[in-house]
């Protein structure tokens, strides 16, 4: 049974809380102009595993009768039926508990937004079904810890981290565009909505597009903010890891996109390791 849970929360697929890490902590160092304490660190970096294993069990559930008829997700434990739906949502409970109860050693103004981001996880398995373009709900949803960073370091949402925000959810319609292209054939059978559906064969030119938007918004907005070399070099190794992606997925071949998405992980770590340097150096 233990097996089963750790399967269904992806345990060995850490490239997925990954996308969420990098981002929710180069806002904080932002937030706090440099190491934000391990207080924090601690709080959001345990916390972005449990939501984003907390929305596994709730995707997976949501989505049991469309992932039969997909190769990559038939054997999933929930749609499989290795394990109940209550069973999932259950630990998904347990889990959303856990990082609620990280939450609150934190301030007022982080609390109520966290309720604002459970929305979000709960909405996008359901997006699917009914937004040509479910990807940009999963980029809200996978950028609010950008919000809950600032508002757990000064207490309030000031308009950087609106901005951060909508960069970030460009490079999550980037990958998870990648992703969606792994499933097109599966997912056109199915009625399921998708980016990589909607954009048709624009959909590689998609892509680069959200890539260039997420890193030009990123790099403009933190020129004030994040002033070193070390940042404008780091932006340009992400460029770099970007163009090989587009070079990956250019030939729409489900092994080259979905190996484009596990990479875009080394992307996020690239940038944030760009501004906690330049931080450390000044």
């Amino acid at each position: 049974m233990g097996a089963l849970y750790l399967q269904l929360i992806r345990w060995n697929r850490p490239a997925g809380w990954l996308l969420l890490l990098w981002p929710t902590l180069s806002a904080l160092w932002v937030a706090s102009h440099g190491f934000p304490g391990w207080h924090l660190t601690i709080v959001f970096t345990l916390g972005t595993f449990l939501m984003r294993s907390a929305g596994c069990c709730v995707n997976d559930v949501a989505d049991r009768d469309f992932d039969r008829h997909v190769k990559r997700t038939a054997q999933r434990p929930v749609t499989s039926g290795a394990l109940s739906s209550k069973e999932a949502l259950a630990l998904g409970a347990v889990l959303a508990l856990l990082a609620f109860g990280l939450v609150l050693t934190t301030n007022a103004v982080t609390i109520a937004w966290s309720f604002a981001a459970l929305a979000v996880t709960l909405i996008y398995p359901f997006a699917k079904r009914y937004v040509a373009m479910p990807q940009a709900v999963l980029g809200v949803a996978f950028s609010f810890g950008i919000p809950m960073a600032f508002a757990a370091v000064q207490s309030r949402v000031p308009l950087l981290a609106w901005v951060l925000l909508l960069g970030n959810l460009f490079w999550v319609i980037a990958y998870d565009t990648e992703y969606a292209m792994v499933d097109r054939d599966d997912d056109l059978k199915i009625g399921m909505k998708t980016s990589a559906i909607t954009l048709g064969r624009f959909d590689v030119a998609g892509v680069m597009i959200s890539y260039l938007v997420f890193i030009s918004i990123w790099a403009f907005t933190l020129a004030g903010w994040v002033q070193s070399a070390i940042f404008i070099i780091a932006i340009g190794l992400a460029l770099l890891q970007a163009l090989w992606h587009g070079w990956l997925i250019r030939k729409r071949e489900r092994d080259g996109c979905f190996k484009a998405f596990r990479l875009n992980h080394w992307l996020g770590f690239t940038v944030f390791a760009g501004i906690a340097l330049s931080y450390a150096v000044r």
